[in-house]
């Protein structure tokens, strides 16, 4: 009887402790909101429904500008626009015998080849300046034998050009041939340069294009740019095309399929579909009422309408109900943001239950050996 009641003593005690350290690879909801309640809460709790995901939508986005800026297409002529720093080759034909041009017996002059100016211009003897940047060939030559007629009546131009720094664009990476690639036209869009330059390199994960045009820069996802025409934009000269992984992410955490940095397969990301790129909701594990995305805002935007009241908030998710996924549906994650999966209180019961069953096993046991 004695070693009957030491073995009940011993074995109750195992229980007591292994309940109280049950492991356990996420948190409860409740105990993550349990300081919603106090005095001075340290962070906001705001419950997802179908209502108020038009509100939110109206807070400031955290982690990115909220959505890429890019330009719009347009057309242009079909010919090369001259610009500053191109090759002006000019041939002047004029066959009278007192030409100032030109020797006697000699039909034509071949000027050197003139550098457009930074002020758009090119010299021609006995003329001075003429403005050819911002011109066609055609009307350059136009201008320049125009401007012949007082001096050379019966002369006539021929022109071309070789485009220099200001009429090339530079592939910088991302690319298979990065370089310096000319333009042989005005109709010369983005993606006959990225063709150009071998295409998109395969090991990029979730491409972006981003186009620097002087001071300011446009950028877009590659799949939105393969997909829509009206997003092929015209080039001009001195752009500089960059594409690189889009490296916007959130943090996955929980009782999901996975805990990982999540990139964005998309410019947008709703919460539903973080979930499922999570892996889903662990059967066994997850409480599907207490999904989380922890956001955290910059202090400047903190108080004002609209938006939050502590620079910390939670956003909580039901997804038990209707109008719970339909909020989740709707509602979009930030980059920067952390979506839990919490663990269900039935999965901590159930593992007290099953150690007990196991105890019991072992106290019967152990009473058949202390008889």
């Amino acid at each position: 009887m004695r070693n009957r009641r030491r073995a009940l003593l011993v074995l109750t005690a195992t229980v007591v402790l292994a309940a109280c350290s049950l492991p356990r690879g996420a948190a409860l909801q409740s105990e993550i909101l349990r300081e919603e309640n106090a005095d001075i809460p340290s962070f906001e709790v705001i419950p997802v429904t179908r209502d108020i995901v038009p509100v939110l939508a109206d807070w400031p986005v955290t982690g990115w500008s909220g959505s890429y800026r890019w330009l719009a297409a347009g057309r242009g002529p079909g010919s090369p626009i001259i610009r500053r720093a191109d090759m002006v080759n000019l041939v002047i034909w004029d066959s009278q015998d007192n030409s100032l041009l030109t020797t006697p017996g000699q039909k034509n002059i071949v000027l050197e080849p003139m550098e457009v100016s930074a002020s758009g211009t090119i010299f021609v003897p006995y003329v001075g300046e003429v403005v050819v940047s911002g011109a066609t060939p055609q009307e350059a030559r136009a201008r320049v034998q125009d401007a012949l007629v007082d001096i050379v009546p019966s002369a006539q131009v021929q022109l071309s050009i070789e485009q220099g720094a200001e009429n090339s664009v530079d592939l910088v990476s991302g690319v298979a041939s990065p370089g310096s690639y000319p333009l042989p036209s005005r109709d010369y869009t983005i993606l006959s340069a990225l063709a150009a330059g071998g295409g998109i390199i395969g090991s990029l994960e979730n491409p972006l294009v981003r186009l620097i045009r002087g001071s300011d820069a446009y950028e877009i996802r590659a799949d939105r740019l393969f997909a829509d025409a009206s997003h092929n934009v015209l080039l001009q000269g001195g752009d500089k095309i960059v594409v690189q992984e889009d490296d916007r992410h959130f943090t996955a955490l929980g009782a999901a399929g996975t805990e990982d940095l999540i990139p964005f397969p998309a410019e947008e990301l709703s919460a539903l579909e973080a979930v499922s790129l999570m892996g889903g909701l662990s059967d066994q594990r997850a409480d599907p009422e207490g999904v989380l995305v922890l956001r955290e805002f910059p202090p400047e935007v903190v108080g004002k309408s609209p938006g939050p009241t502590h620079p910390q908030v939670i956003f909580t998710f039901n997804l038990t109900t209707a109008d719970g996924l339909f909020a989740a549906r709707n509602f979009q994650i930030n980059p920067g943001d952390t979506v839990l999966a919490t663990e269900s209180p039935v999965t901590k019961a159930q593992t007290i239950f099953d150690l007990f069953g196991s105890i019991f096993g072992l106290t019967r046991q152990a009473t058949i050996v202390a008889e």
